[in-house]
């Protein structure tokens, strides 16, 4: 029965994906519910993530991010959520606060429900993606533990058969870059340097001095030239760079598009790709996608965004912010045979209150207990204050 119901879920949503065609309630996997007595409780909790290093990128430089856990009880069992709230993002506590407080999920039956619910979210406001990202991954959460599965097998996906995640090092001095580097030795196989300042070369010799691990760089929309773009990229990929994330203006598409077409390394949109929408417009403009929950409101429409990137021949890239093992957890069931990987948020903080992922020679590989797989290791006070 519990393969049925897998089946069922794996196929409902790539239908709703590749056919543009809502998916069947997901209630009908599991028959018949007793939901007279039972109904869905959302609450939350502010946290703040104390980030190991200073981390700094074009443009600007933190030492915490702010974050929101989710919970969602149902006929007791209980799905953990997140949302991360880097300052690009544009929401804050407050932000997501609000939008949980009119969040309304008594009139659901089912936590299977995810499309209903998904687009019943969507509709309360725009924007938002985080907080919607925060119950998507509550429910996936929870409507995994009431079939018993991860959802990477609900998926059909082998967790072993992932890309090696990329472990970042942000713009900083010579001695403070050659120190990160060498915190990830033995640990991971390639690293991710943010560049688009000033000092890119410096930044790439300063960790070549350390090792030789291939590289990605993420330039942030950094560099402002199409021309001094692609000297860099040719440089780079002579000093063992393989990947290059958004290295112009997220809305210079044709800018980026010629720089496509002449690169020697793929290009990955970031910035440029938030939403579904955005996937179809940018084939042809970029290599590949970066997918964060963050930015398209969670596991439902990542798992969408793939299947499309994918059917258009574009590469895929699985990401994320500065993030506990709890979203950690959840991007980790949808990125199996995926391209590039940057699955190392919960690896840059120092007070991570959820276990769950973990980096395995350089990967990292779900728990396989049911949902996401995470548990808290501290006592976490969620309300709907």
């Amino acid at each position: 029965m519990k393969q049925s119901r897998r089946y069922f879920i794996r196929n409902t949503v790539v239908a709703a994906t590749l056919l543009a065609v809502p998916s069947l309630p997901m209630s009908a996997a599991r028959g018949t519910v007793n939901s007279k007595n039972n109904k869905m409780r959302l609450s939350w909790t502010p946290y703040d993530l104390q980030l190991n290093h200073t981390f700094t990128i074009s443009g600007f430089s933190r030492k915490t991010t702010p974050v929101v856990l989710t919970r969602i009880d149902y006929d007791g069992l209980t799905g953990y959520g997140e949302a991360s709230l880097p300052p690009y993002l544009g929401e804050t506590q407050a932000s997501v606060i609000t939008f949980l407080k009119k969040v309304e999920l008594s009139p659901f039956r089912d936590p299977q429900q995810l499309e209903e619910i998904m687009a019943y979210l969507d509709g309360l406001a725009p924007g938002n993606t985080a907080a919607k990202a925060a119950v998507d991954i509550a429910l996936h959460d929870l409507a995994g533990k009431m079939i018993g599965e991860p959802w990477y097998r609900v998926l059909d996906l082998d967790k072993q058969n992932v890309p090696d995640t990329t472990f970042t090092i942000g713009i900083d001095s010579d001695e403070l870059v050659r120190e990160k580097t060498r915190e990830a030795l033995g640990r991971f196989n390639i690293l991710k340097v943010k560049v688009g300042g000033p000092d890119d070369r410096r930044m790439i010799r300063a960790i070549r001095s350390v090792t030789s691990l291939p590289l990605a760089v993420d330039a942030n929309q950094g560099w402002r030239e199409p021309s001094q773009a692609l000297d860099m990229i040719g440089w780079m990929k002579e000093q063992g760079v393989v990947m290059v994330e958004q290295p112009l203006p997220k809305g210079d598409l044709e800018a980026i598009a010629r720089l496509t077409q002449e690169s020697p390394l793929p290009i990955f949109a970031d910035e440029s790709v938030q939403r579904l929408k955005d996937v179809e417009r940018l084939r042809g403009v970029f290599s590949g996608i970066n997918i964060k929950l963050m930015k398209c409101t969670g596991m439902h429409e990542a798992w969408k965004m793939r299947m499309l990137a994918e059917k258009l021949g574009m590469k895929v890239m699985m990401g994320c912010m500065t993030e506990t093992s709890c979203a950690i957890s959840a991007a980790a069931q949808l990125y199996a045979g995926m391209d590039f990987a940057d699955l190392d948020g919960a690896l840059l903080i120092g007070n991570d209150c959820f276990e769950g992922a973990k980096l395995e020679k350089g990967k990292i590989i779900a728990s396989g207990e049911p949902g996401i797989g995470v548990k808290p290791t501290e006592t976490l006070h969620f309300g709907r204050a």
